[in-house]
């Protein structure tokens, strides 16, 4: 189990502002955790000091009950159980991707050591790359090399810091799979930073919400997508409406009601077009083309409100919504 209870944590020299705050939490072997928050907010914080790399005063880090004491009592930083990808990749350039993944290994068995090193190949998708030299390599590529280096050597932690933000969107999906599921079947801890909720949901158990160094929201992705509490929670799965409760049902007869508060935080998925007239009447901005469906961008009292929407819808025109169940 890896235990982390940070009661306050400042950089040197800013000790007036702290960057973490009451940041608790305890995973276990083979958990998925992802760290979603705007920038600035901790995130990379976090993982650099659950690393070692930076020295935590004031609060503790366990790992299977010992202390992780940091750069003050470590003369190189970092546990051997352990593996980080930072966004400053620790990749050697002039030699192939192979090598670089095999830098990593014992090097007391050259067979298995091969095998190791094309099993990694095929996780991080990098087969036809494996004799290109890194520094040929594009930045996603130079990404999956680094990931496969950590893996390399079985951690049994391991520390991603925005992993895919240089990966093309039509891969992110199959090697976020590919990677994931190697990790849950060799039973590695993980801890995301990230700013895609998208994959933070599909492939972590649980997600922590940061602002301003704080945690507020520490649950399973499923328990936070169906209960936002604010604007800002919301933001993390794209567009948001703040609805009036007045404007949404509630009631025993209702299986979807809303809960008997001021204004409710409403995904676009939410609401639909009402046959019948309601209280609920917004004007038409835009539509925006999403695929499979459209984005409908309002205005109710002129305050936006999203909506999605088989087909566009003209601009300027009237129509009534309801709660979508």
């Amino acid at each position: 189990m890896l235990d982390i209870h940070i009661k306050s944590f400042s950089y040197q020299g800013k000790l007036d502002i702290p960057v973490l705050q009451d940041v608790s939490i305890s995973l276990f072997a083979g958990e998925h955790l992802a760290v979603l928050g705007e920038s600035g907010c901790g995130k990379s914080t976090l993982l650099h000091l659950v690393y070692g790399l930076l020295s935590l005063k004031d609060g503790a880090i366990h790992y299977n009950n010992n202390q992780l004491l940091g750069p003050a009592h470590n003369l190189i930083p970092g546990e051997p159980f352990m593996k980080m990808v930072s966004q400053e990749l620790d990749i050697m350039p002039f030699i192939s991707v192979a090598e670089n993944i095999a830098s990593h290994l014992d090097r007391n068995n050259p067979i298995k050591d091969k095998e190791r090193v094309e099993e990694l190949l095929d996780v991080v998708q990098l087969q036809p790359y494996k004799n290109t030299k890194a520094k040929n390599l594009s930045g996603g590529q130079k990404q999956r090399v680094a990931i496969a280096k950590a893996l390399a050597q079985k951690p049994e932690v391991l520390l991603l810091d925005e992993p895919f933000s240089s990966i093309d969107s039509f891969l992110k999906n199959n090697l976020r799979r590919s990677i994931f599921n190697y990790t849950r079947s060799q039973n590695i801890t993980c801890i995301i930073a990230t700013h895609d909720s998208e994959g933070a949901m599909s492939f972590t158990d649980r997600m922590m919400l940061l602002k301003e160094g704080r945690v507020v929201r520490l649950d399973s992705p499923k328990a936070i997508y169906n209960s936002l509490e604010d604007k800002y929670q919301g933001g993390f799965f794209g567009a948001v409406s703040v609805i009036d409760h007045a404007l949404l049902p509630s009631g025993e007869n209702n299986t979807h009601s809303i809960p008997a508060s001021k204004s409710h935080i409403v995904l676009p998925h939410q609401l639909r077009i009402s046959e019948e007239k309601t209280v609920f009447h917004v004007k038409i901005i835009n539509s925006y083309y999403k695929g499979s469906y459209y984005l409908i961008h309002a205005l109710h009292a002129n305050e936006a409100v999203y909506f999605n929407h088989s087909c566009p819808l003209e601009k300027t025109s009237k129509q009534y919504l309801t709660w979508n169940p």
